[in-house]
């Protein structure tokens, strides 16, 4: 009898020992495993709300603005604190409908219920108003302030880009800086200086009631963190020139891009057709961006740094540099042109436009003749006492002193690089090393496989304006209050010719404005020494192309202006650059009011969308070099070219 009793004690004994240490492993889980509790407790003690920082502010080169900031407001929520919600009443006022509701409420669910999310991004401030008043009705919602990007003058969308949500490839690489809801720099000016511009978030920590109402500062604010705002930016950009240069590109596809020789600081940058940049802003920003990236004019292809097309005219300037610089010719060095240059053994012929006769430097240059270039191409490949692939190697090395062939390293990112093909390029095509001038004739005159972007162009000109050094073109002059400016752009680039070699081919450029081809767009009082040319184009008109720079001593201003289907340079880029370059120079402009309006009313743009390309940065594989005479180019110098090639390569062969 005593054992049975016995046994049944510590039976019974054992039942509440165990159920001691079960309770006890239970609180132990849910007080320190299990943080779900300590949450909810906290959630309904103690909220982190983050503090974002304002973007810094970004300013034209004379202090006007460019880009603000202007408030907008997050919807928080948390889920389990949501009770007797007025759901129509609060879709009223965020102007969603139910089911739009119920899926932000899954997603917020899905996230945590104890942890606040985003209910609903970028409230403007007229809507938050209207909410406000009725905030209180509902538990579990508060308000987080944030910032968005405003552009006062709707310019210059893709030099200064947008900002975008983070993802979770930004997350990772930023090794835990950004965070779900965080916003960050995707392109242009924004990505480029995005660690600046950004600024370092703060939190603040406020009690709050069980009802989520708040109570005040948590320790008087004793463990809050101030928000930091982001660095501000100046630009080189002039607001006034660049909205005269947009003004003036409306209704046409190109680039116009000017540059301060004696900085590198970029004046005006203009990507035709734009879009106005206050679209990627707010809660449209998502449907704003995918009618921009399946419009036809492709808005966001960049195309002052990204679209590639054969130099042309201004390439005969970089050819007789380059070939002073070798001793190949002198500014005296006479070249007889009878309307074209025969190649290959009489076999191959490429035409001028005209026939000049007994050529020198300075009327090659202000000709423009074809004739003369072909001769100063054959004696830079084939009369070097060496083999033609490696004479073209030292010419290609001097054409990348020009900053040809690879990228500036301007302060945007996607910059391309055009192209300047190998030696080995052309050892491929033609299956051995016994290929010569006659084999890429084209190449003299700017055309055939060369590439070359609007940036590279105005660089160019900003080169000669120097005699012959420049500074790495750039978008931002001055950093933060102390108006810092990175050490790459003050770096003076030589470009390998001396400067007495400058002199004749300045005098071409300006004889070719005074009394050339652009003789109608010459600025009074002005200097301008500039080259224009009509680049062919086969899949419609012809592209029309400008380069210069202003005055000739003392240069201000370097600008290339590139209007794809146009037509003649002369006609419309010539008279594009001479405003803005007047306007710059002394604030006015004289052009003849027909002109202007000519200029101003035009429609440009293709009747039908452009194909895309393989290579959509190579916009033309196609040029001509014929300068503006109010008539066509007498032959498609390419396709000659291609037959003539294909001769002389079977005769060597």
């Amino acid at each position: 009898m005593n054992n049975s009793f016995f046994e049944r004690k510590y039976v019974i004994l054992g039942v509440f020992i165990g159920l001691a240490i079960l309770i006890l492993v239970r609180l132990f889980y849910i007080q320190v495993l299990d943080d779900s509790y300590r949450l909810s407790a906290d959630n309904n003690v103690l909220r982190k709300i983050n503090i974002y920082p304002a973007r810094g502010v970004i300013l034209d080169r004379n202090g006007k603005i460019l880009v603000q900031n202007e408030p907008v407001y997050d919807i928080m929520v948390t889920p389990r604190e949501v009770k007797d919600l007025d759901t129509a009443l609060l879709c009223q006022l965020l102007n969603i409908d139910l089911k739009g509701f119920e899926t932000r409420m899954q997603k917020a669910k899905a996230h945590s219920s104890y942890r606040s999310s985003t209910f609903e991004k970028m409230v403007s401030s007229e809507t938050y108003a209207q909410l406000q008043e009725h905030l209180y009705k509902f538990k579990g919602f508060y308000a987080l302030n944030r910032t968005v990007r405003s552009y006062p003058d709707s310019i210059a969308a893709q030099f200064l880009g947008y900002i975008q949500e983070v993802n979770e490839k930004d997350i990772e690489r930023s090794k835990g800086f950004y965070r779900s809801g965080d916003y960050i720099g995707a392109s242009g000016v924004e990505r480029s200086y995005e660690e600046l511009l950004r600024g370092q978030r703060g939190v603040k920590n406020l009690m709050v009631d069980v009802l989520g109402r708040p109570k005040g500062s948590f320790m008087d604010g004793k463990y809050d963190t101030l928000a930091v705002s982001g660095d501000g930016l100046v630009s080189s950009l002039d607001r006034d020139l660049q909205i005269l240069a947009e003004k003036l590109m409306k209704n046409k596809m190109g680039s116009v891009v000017a540059i301060e020789p004696a900085t590198g600081e970029i004046l005006t940058f203009v990507s035709s057709p734009g879009y106005n940049p206050n679209l990627m802003v707010g809660r449209e920003r998502g449907n704003n961006y995918m009618k921009l990236l399946h419009d036809p004019t492709k808005p966001l292809f960049i195309r002052p740094i990204q679209a590639s097309y054969p130099p042309g005219s201004v390439f005969k300037v970089v050819s007789a540099l380059t070939a002073q610089q070798a001793g190949i010719i002198t500014p005296q060095t006479i070249f007889n042109c009878p309307g074209g240059y025969r190649y290959g053994g009489g076999r191959g012929f490429m035409r001028c436009t005209h026939v000049d006769g007994p050529t020198d430097l300075i009327k090659s240059i202000q000709r423009s003749c074809n004739t003369y270039y072909g001769h100063v191409y054959a004696r830079m490949i084939d009369s070097r006492g060496m083999p033609a692939p490696k004479a073209y190697e030292l010419w290609r090395e001097g054409l990348g002193k020009f900053g040809l062939g690879h990228t500036l390293g301007i302060d945007l990112p996607g910059e391309k690089g055009g192209m300047v093909p190998s030696a080995d390029f052309y050892t491929k095509r033609y299956g051995n090393e016994k290929w010569g001038s006659s084999f890429n004739i084209s190449l003299s005159i700017g055309q055939g496989e060369l590439g070359i972007t609007p940036l590279q162009m105005a660089n160019l000109m900003a080169i000669v304006a120097n005699r012959g050094f420049y500074y790495r073109p750039h978008l931002i002059k001055g950093i933060g209050e102390r108006q810092i400016i990175k050490e790459e752009y003050t770096e003076k680039m030589w470009a390998g010719v001396d400067e007495k070699h400058y002199e004749p081919v300045i005098e071409g450029m300006s004889r070719a404005v005074s009394s050339g081809t652009a003789a109608g767009s010459k600025i009074k009082d002005i200097e301008m020494c500039g080259k224009t040319g009509t680049v062919q184009n086969p899949h419609g008109e012809n592209h029309a192309v400008f380069f210069a720079f202003a005055p000739r001593h003392d240069p201000k201003i370097a600008i290339a202006v590139f209007v794809e289907n146009a037509g003649y340079g002369g006609t419309w880029a010539a008279p594009i650059a001479s405003m803005l370059v007047e306007q710059h120079l002394k604030d006015t402009i004289t052009l003849p009011k027909y002109i202007q309006d000519r200029i101003y009313n035009a429609n440009l743009l293709p009747k039908t969308a452009p194909k895309p390309t393989p290579q959509e940065a190579k916009v033309s594989t196609t040029a001509s070099n014929s300068e503006d005479r109010g008539q066509a180019s007498s032959t498609d110098h390419t396709s000659n070219l291609l037959v003539h090639h294909s001769q002389i390569r079977r005769h060597h062969d």
